[in-house]
């Protein structure tokens, strides 16, 4: 088949998803389109514009099989703009769903237009793909919440006919995620605590501080792997971080390469999440693949993927997991196993895909 792949804001999970895609169905004829992450409310509106009348459209308009969008997409405009595209059976793949985005008090723009246009997207497809449950139900629950919100003219029986149309499909770990290390104390006398994500509000920085305040308290023997993609403005605990627990760092900032990233994942012994934005948790399944124990917020995408032995309600409950997660790692005597990440390996997961395609 001819599969022309649209992702309309590449962010960082976006790219990892399409090229896992590409790279495991080689019997079909890619072509891909991308724009930057960048600009994200001119991003969400104008990347149907920006390849409708731009060198894109002379691709656009070529025959294709299939087209699978991210749900970034503009989709209706798109297929309004090059009516060919409207014929061509079309899968739309959620990574996040602006329904559940949480907002900084920041933004400019009010979240009702990305919410009506992911909905005319998913109109547009014949498969919808989310990423996990949590993801499919706050898609569907809002959709539902602002329907009932417009003043007229609002059709029956909308969400039901997208949820006829939807499945979920995880975002398959890349291949070059190891398989967990064996069970060992690489140091007896501490634990190496791992936290992997974008360093921005969303990703709970104030709790990493109040967290990390209460592990030192603890008296417990740790040191720390901060790493995660930094920005020209960044949340002010990460300085904080830095200056005050400077002695427990063993990595701060960025890895160098994936490979290095790769190496301090699968010498963690604790992956902790702080998030308060997620909707699968890439690199929190990396961390747990490679055979770090998660402490996780009991909320968004977690409860649906992780047990409770590996879930917080609060930043004392975490200190207190990590502590007597590490008096078992250093005693030998583990009452819960790293969980098993196989299900979410793309030899597992292309079935799935195959059907969508």
């Amino acid at each position: 088949m001819r599969i022309l792949l649209l992702s309309g804001y590449d962010a960082v999970s976006h790219r990892y998803w399409r090229k896992g895609l590409v790279e495991h169905f080689p019997e079909h004829e890619w072509t891909v389109l991308t724009l930057p992450d960048r600009y994200f409310s001119w991003r969400l509106r104008g990347n149907s514009l920006t390849w409708a009348m731009g060198p894109e459209r002379e691709i656009l308009e070529q025959p294709w099989d299939r087209v699978i969008a991210t749900s970034m997409v503009d989709l209706a405009s798109l297929r309004g703009m090059v009516p060919s595209l409207a014929q061509v059976p079309t899968t739309v793949y959620f990574h996040e769903n602006q329904f559940a985005y949480p907002r900084s008090g920041h933004q400019a723009f009010s979240p009702v237009e990305p919410q009506l246009q992911s909905l005319y997207t998913a109109l547009c497809g014949e498969h919808l793909v989310f990423n996990t449950e949590y993801n499919r139900d706050t898609f569907f629950h809002g959709a539902a919440q602002l329907l009932k919100k417009l003043p007229d003219h609002v059709p029956a029986g909308v969400v039901e006919f997208l949820q006829a149309r939807s499945r979920v499909i995880p975002v398959p770990l890349a291949d070059d995620v190891p398989d967990a290390k064996a069970e060992q104390i690489l140091n007896p006398d501490s634990l190496l605590v791992a936290w992997a994500a974008r360093w921005e509000y969303d990703k709970g920085p104030d709790r990493l501080l109040s967290i990390i305040t209460g592990l030192e308290a603890s008296g417990l023997d740790y040191q720390l792997c901060i790493l995660g993609q930094a920005f020209r403005k960044q949340p002010p605990e990460f300085e904080q971080i830095r200056e005050t627990f400077g002695h427990r760092l063993s990595h701060f900032g960025y890895a160098e390469s994936r490979e290095d990233y790769l190496n301090w994942l699968s010498r963690a012994d604790i992956l902790l999440s702080t998030s308060r934005h997620e909707f699968q948790g890439i690199s929190v399944m990396e961390g747990v693949a490679c055979g770090a124990w998660p402490v996780l917020p009991n909320e968004q995408s977690y409860p649906c993927l992780f047990g409770d032995d590996y879930l917080y309600d609060s930043d004392e409950q975490a200190v207190n997991k990590i502590v007597s997660y590490g008096q078992q790692k250093l005693s030998g005597k583990m009452n819960s196993p790293v969980p098993n990440m196989g299900k979410y390996r793309w030899n597992t997961c292309r079935e799935a895909y195959q059907q969508v395609l």
